[in-house]
């Protein structure tokens, strides 16, 4: 592969960048003009790249296809499990709001204080330097503490988490099936147990203009499962029956199931962190 198609962030055969020099991602969108920075940015190119690169790899496919599954991505499976586990260690207290449990901020401790060990345990030894900036990705990725909420921006930030095991070797190319339809899918099920669990604000809201208030990349890769699909319509997302009998082959209808253009816009970017892996710097030619 040439060098220049190693500058994305898809699932590929790449050699791991040994020498590379990580650092803690930071925060570089401040204001809306800031946004032209993020649209040139090589971060933009490689997570837009990661993300249109999964989208065709699932083309046509149900959840149920069979699939290769890894170590790495038996390793992020346990990641999350433990995640999961967590929720169960750590119910929701008794407090006068509905919302908003504060449990969440425990839950969300033990997180914070882990973050790189859970890390450490699906990178290779050699790669344990990258490990406090992949971790800052998973961090982000289930939602604020301090205002118990969880919205697309938190989504974006776990693709990220995908994307820079794919920069640095861990995941490859023969693992894109098992990133959307076992890892993505199982993280999916954790961030609605806790959305449910601490019942937590959606961040973000679009209100009446988002068919989702948490999520958005299951829509995206749940409608390329769909395309050219012999009996399924949108006119049957509404049919209760229909997404009865097939949630559990489609991710779009999982989705539908659950609720019975976020990259482009500021309150979702403006909370995206940018380090070695993901850089602020524009893309270079």
């Amino acid at each position: 592969m040439a060098e220049s198609e190693r500058q994305t962030g898809s699932p590929e055969e790449a050699t791991p960048p040994l020498c590379q020099s990580f650092m803690i991602p930071k925060k570089e969108i401040h204001m809306v003009p800031d946004m032209a920075k993020w649209k040139r940015s090589q971060a933009y190119a490689d997570y837009i790249g990661f993300i249109l690169t999964l989208n065709e790899g699932v083309k046509g496919k149900k959840l149920t296809c069979e699939y290769k599954v890894s170590e790495p991505i038996e390793k992020l499976m346990e990641l999350l499990d433990t995640l999961d586990r967590w929720i169960d260690e750590t119910p929701p207290v008794n407090q006068p709001s509905r919302f908003g449990n504060k449990a969440f901020r425990t839950w969300y401790a033990k997180l914070d204080q882990e973050a790189e060990n859970l890390v450490k345990t699906v990178v290779p030894e050699y790669l344990a330097e990258a490990a406090p900036e992949v971790a800052l990705y998973l961090k982000e990725s289930v939602g604020n503490s301090t205002r118990i909420d969880y919205g697309t921006g938190h989504e974006a930030a776990f693709a990220a988490f995908l994307c820079c095991l794919c920069k640095i070797g861990v995941l490859r190319v023969d693992d894109q099936l098992a990133i959307v339809f076992k890892v993505f899918n199982r993280y999916l099920e954790v961030m609605r147990k806790l959305q449910k669990t601490y019942r937590m604000e959606p961040a973000g809201s679009q209100g009446v203009w988002g068919l989702d208030d948490f999520q958005f990349l299951p829509f995206i890769w749940g409608s390329s499962q769909l395309i050219e699909h012999p009996n399924l319509e949108p006119r049957h997302f509404v049919d209760e029956k229909v997404v009865n009998e097939n949630h559990k082959d489609y991710m779009f209808l999982e989705c539908i199931l659950f609720i019975t253009e976020c990259l482009e816009k500021f309150p979702v970017i403006q909370h995206f962190k940018f380090g070695s892996l993901l850089p602020i710097q524009p893309v270079t030619s």
